[in-house]
């Protein structure tokens, strides 16, 4: 058996031994070594038939193996010498039509990062294949993983890489910044009306909407009221704290206003008016009619009603009366946020005009 590994996978902390275990069941041939240096969530494997073969029954049967990697060169854990090895391994591999992009973990201490890493070896790759560099949606892509004073490197095709954003995905904050939600209050219980206001307040601010307005009908209990507003203004807090640690961008903290929604509605006749009620016809019935709307105009009202639906007077001077769930009562603290899914949904393939 070779006394280099030939497989490297990748796994959830804590699965280590269950993986290298189910790994010897399903491939008897193969010896794996759960965390390989102390390092968690990883294994490497040892004694490969095929390695491609190997690789893809470890896919087929070890559900707990997030990544697996065919091992195809090894290196000292110097930059300049995985250079060396990565751009010979390149050679033949990546053609000078194809763009590569260079993925380096680094695994304990060294002189240099990740970064320092990818540079180099992107440099000497590129140097030797003629191919271009795109980090984003690379044809290929050259793994360099660093565990202690070993490097391991693999070659595989940019089309493995799971990503968040890719071709034909649009980013939706640029049509949630267009609108207003405009939320009648959860009336009740002093408990309830707080944990209620909680969960609205997080879920707009979830999706950095333009603003939320709070929007009684006529009078209301003061106290119920207020408990409902030190909920709202408590969660957007909340999920803005969140959101400010890990976003890599600055977020938009929602803004909250109180008007009674028949004024609302008059104050905002101009603007395009969309109430979420059962009424309504099916979203995707009036996708077209949603979109013109939105398209055209610079701020979009989406009315949402609470224990009592919106009033029945201000369907007539709404552009849309839109139902998103056909036979099932939303709850307060969820209506929000499925009608801004919603929209978002029937309207994304279009979002390339807007941006």
């Amino acid at each position: 058996m070779s006394r280099e590994p030939c497989l490297l996978v990748k796994c959830s902390l804590g699965f280590e031994r269950l993986v290298a275990s189910r790994i010897e069941e399903v491939a008897p041939w193969l010896r794996a070594e759960p965390s390989p240096k102390g390092f968690k969530g990883l294994v490497l494997v040892y004694g490969c038939r095929d390695g491609r073969e190997d690789a893809r029954l470890v896919e087929k049967t070890v559900l707990e193996a997030d990544k697996v990697l065919v091992i195809e060169a090894h290196a000292k854990a110097e930059p300049w010498e995985i250079a060396n090895v990565a751009a010979s391994l390149a050679r033949g591999r990546i053609s000078p039509g194809e763009c590569f992009a260079v993925r380096t973990t680094r695994r304990g201490r060294h002189s240099f990062t990740s970064i320092d890493v990818n540079v180099v070896v992107g440099d000497a790759v590129r140097r030797a294949t003629g191919a271009c560099v795109n980090l984003n949606f690379p044809d290929k892509v050259v793994a360099v993983e660093i565990i202690g004073e070993d490097a391991y490197i693999a070659i595989y095709p940019g089309s493995m890489e799971w990503r968040k954003m890719k071709p034909g995905k649009h980013p939706l904050l640029p049509l949630f910044r267009r609108i207003s939600v405009v939320q009648m209050p959860y009336l009740g219980p002093l408990d309830a009306c707080r944990n209620i206001g909680v969960r609205v307040g997080r879920e707009v601010q979830n999706f950095e909407v333009r603003e939320l307005v709070v929007a009684p009908a006529g009078a209301v209990d003061a106290r119920q009221l207020m408990e409902f507003i030190a909920g709202v203004l408590e969660g957007i807090e909340s999920r803005f704290e969140i959101q400010v640690k890990s976003y890599h961008r600055r977020p938009w903290k929602v803004p909250v206003l109180v008007q009674d929604i028949h004024q609302l509605v008059r104050e905002r006749r101009s603007e395009a008016i969309i109430v979420m009620e059962p009424e309504g016809e099916y979203v995707t019935r009036v996708a077209e009619d949603l979109w013109r709307l939105i398209r055209s105009s610079k701020r979009v009202n989406v009315l949402v009603g609470a224990r009592e639906g919106i009033p029945l007077g201000v369907y007539r001077h709404a552009d849309l009366v839109i139902d998103i769930a056909p036979g099932i009562t939303l709850s307060t603290d969820y209506a929000a946020a499925s009608a801004l899914m919603a929209i978002a949904t029937v309207v994304h393939d279009r979002m390339g005009e807007l941006l």
